[in-house]
């Protein structure tokens, strides 16, 4: 139980909802309701006088709805968001995507009945995503931002050239590349690497958008992904990333070979693997129940097809799915990148990870995709430093 309990502001236009809400939140010791809205205006107004540590909102409100409720407090008063509506159910996958795109953390579904009985059934599962949220770090996130909007010019003029600064990253330094005349296929015969493979949990959706709408329509090689996802919301995800990406995104199905091109994501429900051909396939591994999909079961796959030609990234997380498989990657002779401490939503994978030795480099995120276009338009440096934490 933490020393002190995890104050929590509630935006809710029903009144029965609100005092249900207050009510089963108010039965745990770890929880403090310190206020409650009746509209997105009144939460954003509470914030600077409860300082929440938590916010959870419903979608549909007067005066102001809970997406742009959720855009306001990110832009000005940065917190972890929890939407807790009926419209966030697993087929409203739409709503969800937007929800996370606006900068929510997670979803909870009301139940579908609105009963008190009903609330009392789900309030450990509740109470659990809060304590959850009350870790997470979040970002600012500028009302108008241009992280959001894909590339449209994906190769830059012959002259430009990609650079990750010097002073931030010293194991990155001096991977400078002009692009220019990459854009020529016959050209992508020097590419070394064959595959990219990500994975990430908590924080994950955000991530993902910062490194996948910056990789160019040409980007040469398959890029594979897996995120920890509640079932029913990875269709949103994906239809989101697809719609604002220059690559198709999609759900690998079985029996596909990765084609560059195309970014594909792990279902949410099994694990994904690739066979001895190279081939998709799901498979329900007792030794990954904890995580599905599992990020490990995925990158142990990829590195036994792939060996050395493939890169793997690991991003912001809890728990520590991933960390071995990338140390699988690592000693296969692939290219490693873990996200930093600073830049993660939360640290633990990516810190698991580092720990293992298994990072050839720790990045911000903000530079991993700069930093993967020139890993896979050039050759690698030969003897990459690892920049481990300490």
């Amino acid at each position: 139980m933490p020393l002190v309990p995890i104050n929590v502001l509630l935006a809710e236009n029903s009144l029965v909802t609100l005092e249900i809400l207050q009510r089963i939140l108010s039965g745990s010791a770890d929880v403090k309701v310190v206020g409650i809205a009746l509209n997105g205006q009144q939460a954003l107004d509470l914030i600077p006088s409860t300082k929440p540590d938590v916010i959870c909102t419903d979608l549909f409100m007067e005066r102001m709805d809970g997406l742009e409720l959720t855009r306001q407090v990110m832009a000005k008063y940065p917190r972890p968001i929890l939407v807790i509506s009926n419209a966030v159910q697993g087929k409203d996958t739409e709503m969800i995507a937007r929800a996370l795109q606006a900068g929510a953390v997670d979803v909870f579904p009301k139940p579908t009945t609105g009963l008190p009985s009903d609330y009392e059934k789900v309030k450990a599962a509740l109470i659990h995503k809060i304590k959850v949220l009350a870790g997470v770090r979040v970002f600012m996130k500028p009302l108008r931002d241009p992280i959001r909007e894909p590339i449209r010019d994906p190769m830059p003029k012959a002259s430009a050239s990609l650079n990750i600064p010097a002073t931030k990253h010293p194991t990155a330094t001096n991977l400078t590349v002009s692009v220019g005349a990459i854009a020529n296929p016959s050209d992508r015969l020097m590419t070394q690497f064959k595959v990219l493979a990500i994975g990430a949990s908590t924080g994950g959706p955000g991530a993902f958008e910062k490194i996948l709408y910056r990789l160019p329509a040409n980007f040469p090689i398959p890029v594979i992904c897996a995120q920890h996802i509640s079932e029913g919301f990875l269709e949103g995800l994906v239809n989101l990333l697809d719609s604002k990406c220059l690559l198709k995104v999609k759900i690998a199905q079985v029996g596909e070979f990765p084609q560059a091109g195309i970014i594909y994501f792990a279902p949410e429900t099994q694990h994904l693997e690739l066979d001895s051909h190279g081939q998709f396939i799901y498979s329900l591994g007792a030794q990954a129940r904890e995580y599905c999909p599992s990020i490990t079961m995925l990158f142990k796959s990829i590195a036994r097809f792939y060996g050395k030609t493939c890169m793997g990234v690991l991003l912001t997380g809890m728990g520590n799915d991933g960390a071995e498989g990338l140390k699988a990657i690592f000693d296969t002779g692939g290219l490693t990148i873990a996200q930093d401490e600073q830049s993660s939503v939360i640290f633990g994978m990516p810190k698991e990870a580092i720990a293992l030795g298994a990072a050839h480099y720790v990045l911000p995120l903000p530079d991993i995709a700069p930093f993967l276009l020139t890993q896979a338009q050039l050759e690698r440096p030969k003897s990459p430093k690892t920049d481990k934490l300490r």
